[in-house]
């Protein structure tokens, strides 16, 4: 088995490791938590890291996630996060990249399924060790670009824009980009594609497919265009059951396999949406071209800008224009506080394109909107993301219910 680490001064939680690991679980006991990769080196005396780290920080939970996020995004090793307070630190420990949480108290086989589940997205991701530091994992299998698709409210055609741009991605490379239906509730991703599926994605958040990355390939839908797609819910019921923990292990997972993971999101920052946020490469928002719609752009944007999640390097493209709207971009960019970067024009071939469940970029069209939108493509396939550089797209759009 992959060998795991717990950081701990509790013998249970040491003990629960134990039994849940066998001999592969070893543990340390600092006196002061460490609060990234090198003072934990230090701790552990050249011994080397493991694939999983289990975090028991008691009262110094600050320095856990600190240290979550420099093994999550440095080393690539996933974390457990234990603590009796797991509803209060979730959110933040799912934007430090904590696999799981467990209470101290938590049931032997509870730990081994997080200890299961954190080891899995672990190993795909490290080859060997960072040149200089025996024993650490740096050189690790490039991740997939996670493209977000969002808006502040619906009805404004999240789901064309995800659909023609997962398209596009595939059409370059076929096979090499997935496309997720994260509007859990009443997601229209399948139907836009005029894909009849066996599988969604509650069957893929939970059972084997949560847990083995090779499982999980075996439950996507491929589409004829070399797309791989992950359809929504069947149902509102079936929907509940997947939380935002198991939304992040899945968008880990599936960026360890593919290229592109385009994420089609639900209307509003929700639990889950958050959760994919944080995930994110390419953040496109759309809004509808109209008062409402660009003062929903405005708030969304300080909103993301207030609790961390907006970096500097974005571009704004508004799409279906027509001057009969009453907008221009002129008022746009006064109302966001920045320039407009793409313009795409209305067109009657979006409506169609829909209600025939055939992107415009799967069609071939050479329509102006199918001209756009690939340039939009060859902006997020060139673009270079780091570990510290995540590009914002924003993209606004007509209000139409069938786009």
């Amino acid at each position: 088995m992959s060998p795991v680490l717990v950081i701990s001064r509790n013998a249970h939680v040491v003990g629960l490791v134990q039994q849940a690991w066998g001999p592969d679980g070893y543990a340390i006991a600092p006196e002061q938590f460490p609060d990234n990769v090198q003072a934990l080196l230090i701790d552990l005396h050249g011994v080397p890291l493991p694939t999983v780290v289990v975090l028991d920080p008691e009262g110094q939970v600050t320095a856990a996630l600190a240290l979550a996020v420099d093994l999550d995004r440095n080393f690539h090793i996933a974390s457990v996060l234990v603590t009796d307070r797991p509803a209060e630190v979730s959110l933040e420990a799912m934007r430090a990249g904590v696999r799981d949480i467990v209470t101290p108290d938590a049931p032997v086989d509870e730990m081994k399924r997080a200890l299961e589940r954190a080891a899995s997205l672990s190993g795909p991701r490290v080859q060997q060790a960072q040149p200089g530091v025996p024993g650490v994992p740096g050189a690790a299998t490039q991740r997939g670009k996670v493209v977000t698709v969002a808006s502040p409210k619906g009805g404004v055609g999240k789901t064309t824009v995800s659909t023609n741009l997962a398209v596009g991605l595939a059409q370059r490379l076929p096979q090499s980009t997935v496309l997720v239906d994260l509007d859990i509730h009443f997601g229209d991703v399948a139907s836009a594609l005029n894909v009849t599926a066996e599988f969604t994605l509650p069957d893929m958040a939970h059972g084997p497919a949560a847990q083995d990355a090779l499982a999980l390939k075996s439950y996507l839908y491929l589409h004829q265009t070399g797309l791989y797609v992950v359809p929504g819910s069947e149902s509102p019921a079936a929907a509940d059951a997947v939380t935002s923990k198991d939304v992040v292990n899945l968008l880990d997972t599936l960026a360890t396999q593919f290229k592109y993971v385009v994420v089609d999101t639900a209307p509003g920052l929700s639990e889950h949406t958050l959760a994919v946020l944080d995930q994110t490469d390419v953040l496109v928002l759309v809004t509808s071209l109209d008062v409402p719609g660009v003062r929903g752009l405005r708030k969304e944007l300080d909103t993301l800008r207030d609790i961390g999640l907006m970096l500097e390097s974005r571009s704004v493209v508004l799409n279906f224009m027509h001057p009969s709207r009453g907008i221009s971009v002129t008022d746009v960019e006064a109302s966001i506080g920045r320039k407009v970067d793409f313009q795409i024009p209305q067109s009657n071939s979006v409506p169609i394109s829909v209600n025939q469940g055939i992107p415009l970029l799967q069609s071939g069209s050479r329509d102006p909107v199918a001209k756009t939108l690939r340039a939009i493509v060859d902006s997020i396939e060139s673009e270079k993301v780091g570990n510290k550089g995540r590009r914002f797209l924003d993209f606004g759009h007509k209000k139409e219910a069938t786009q």
